[in-house]
């Protein structure tokens, strides 16, 4: 497996949401940054077009090793291993990460949304707890987390779910809600949602934003003020695209936010950080009285 198999598909200016963007404080940044290129190799060598499945694993497994301390053999993981070390971090959130890339080898169907959601459990939440744990937040924020972590996970699932079938014969709409719907995976791969495909992409866009209300109070709950409104933003635009989900078909119309879109949002997640900042002070001033 040589450099040129491993060329990363898109960098972090790329993805639907922040990473370790200038509202971060910038002794953050690094860390973050080696945790990024971490999961952007193992996410690119699990979704490789060419490279055989027994190449992709025995690649993780060198990350894995590398990471784990038990070699040296992969760059990008021993960098991230290297920042993990610097900050006395576990690798834990790295190790959970490369359990889901390893079943993206070896499985490309959902049997429900549960299933779905215990993939999250390894291929998002960890990022959102190493985000946390590098600015030393308290792990009781990891409830909300973890749901907006799975949300984010669901909304990319949803807008990429043709190209993803196309291109990778992977499909992460759950198999119980298209077979009630009266449809199948095949329909992915029409110009325009068929009605039944589009009613399972509103329902399963409705039940992320029952995880984007459990993770509404995530930000109020970090101490970190940058963190925090940087928290604010992804759940503002996370709130907005599974709203467009509901209203629009990604198979044929355009979900993903143009630049003004977020400079908006942008706007809208201060005014929330504002009024959520002097909520808990009026409450901290009536505790004191």
């Amino acid at each position: 497996m040589t450099a040129t198999d491993l060329a990363p598909r898109k960098d972090h200016k790329q993805e639907n949401f922040p990473v370790a963007s200038f509202i971060i404080k910038p002794r953050h940044r690094a860390a973050i940054m080696a945790f990024y290129r971490f999961a952007r190799m193992a996410d690119d060598v699990a979704d490789h077009p060419t490279l055989a499945a027994p190449e992709r694993l025995a690649q993780l497994e060198r990350m894995r090793a590398t990471l784990a301390g038990e070699s040296d053999a992969d760059a990008v993981s021993l960098a991230l291993r290297q920042a993990l070390d610097e900050r006395s971090l576990s690798p834990e959130h790295g190790l959970d990460l490369l359990v889901a890339f390893r079943q993206d080898v070896a499985k490309n169907r959902y049997a429900n949304w549960d299933e779905l959601i215990d993939y999250c459990r390894h291929s998002a939440m960890p990022v959102g707890r190493f985000v946390l744990d590098v600015h030393g937040e308290a792990r009781t924020t990891w409830a909300a987390n973890d749901a907006l972590c799975a949300a984010l996970q669901a909304v990319n699932h949803l807008q990429d779910c043709a190209k993803d079938y196309r291109e990778l014969d992977r499909v992460y709409l759950a198999n119980d809600l298209m077979a009630a719907a009266g449809t199948s995976v095949e329909a992915l791969s029409a110009p325009e949602a068929s009605p039944a495909l589009r009613s399972v992409i509103v329902e399963m866009a409705r039940r992320t934003q029952v995880l984007l209300d459990t993770s509404r109070p995530l930000a109020s709950q970090i101490r970190d003020r940058r963190l925090a409104y940087e928290v604010a933003l992804i759940q503002r635009l996370a709130e907005d695209l599974t709203a467009r989900l509901i209203a629009r078909d990604p198979l044929s119309e355009r979900v993903h936010h143009r630049p003004l879109e977020v400079l908006g949002l942008v706007i809208l997640a201060g005014k929330d950080q504002i009024a959520g900042r002097r909520r808990t002070t009026v409450k901290l001033a009536g505790r004191a009285e």
